[in-house]
């Protein structure tokens, strides 16, 4: 371990940890939301935008993150309007890698919110309909602490899916050292330039994130 820069080996750790808070947080809150709204309503056409919803968690993490290249990029009107709003680019800065990292996360966070949601005994919200409760109550007090386990993992699973993120983030977000370098890009540039010592370090780092996420998601309520 004498060969590795400590003042490079945390700057991956802490910039990985503050992007997969962020990250997650955003995903948890939009996958209960749309959780929700598609576990309560029937429309047609369901099934394509649910298809669409997932697509990111089947499709190669390069093909992720060309597609939000495309999307964010200067020739698109989305990524001139956040020019224009926060004056640079949101491309190879590491709001990119949150943005990838929410894309990916999404569908796990969706999917598991769903699953629960849509196992919740309807007559019992239907009860708190009858006497009065609106649909932000009985969602608070009847239907969230039914799935309140299930929202832990999913809140889990979207941290955990938000640090190992890689090809997306090596996409948009590039691999600049103490800017946008995460500790997945890290380990890899480390493995390919033979500083086999900080690799190693990262990679522990990682496991034991990793092992401690897996503790609390084992330790939570049922």
């Amino acid at each position: 371990m004498t060969d590795i820069n400590w003042p490079a080996f945390w700057a991956p750790i802490r910039l990985s940890l503050q992007v997969a808070l962020i990250s997650s947080i955003v995903a948890v809150m939009l996958g209960v939301s749309v959780a929700w709204w598609m576990s309560r309503k029937t429309f047609r056409g369901k099934l394509l935008l649910e298809t669409a919803f997932m697509l990111p968690l089947v499709l190669p993490p390069t093909v992720v993150g060309f597609l939000l290249l495309v999307v964010l990029g200067r020739k698109s009107w989305l990524g001139r309007y956040i020019e224009s709003v926060f004056t640079e680019p949101i491309l190879f800065t590491w709001w990119a890698a949150v943005v990838a990292s929410i894309v990916v996360a999404f569908p796990l966070v969706y999917q598991t919110m769903k699953v629960a949601l849509t196992s919740i005994d309807r007559d019992l919200e239907d009860a708190g309909r009858s006497i009065g409760a609106n649909e932000w109550q009985v969602f608070r007090y009847i239907s969230f602490p039914l799935v309140f386990s299930s929202f832990i993992t999913s809140c889990i699973l979207g941290f955990a899916r938000s640090l190992g993120e890689f090809g997306a983030t090596l996409m948009i977000a590039g691999n600049i050292p103490g800017k946008t370098q995460t500790i997945p890009t890290a380990i890899y540039v480390a493995v390919d330039s033979g500083n086999m010592a900080l690799a190693w370090a990262w990679t522990c780092s990682m496991i034991v994130i990793s092992f401690l996420m897996l503790l609390i998601a084992r330790r939570k309520p049922q």
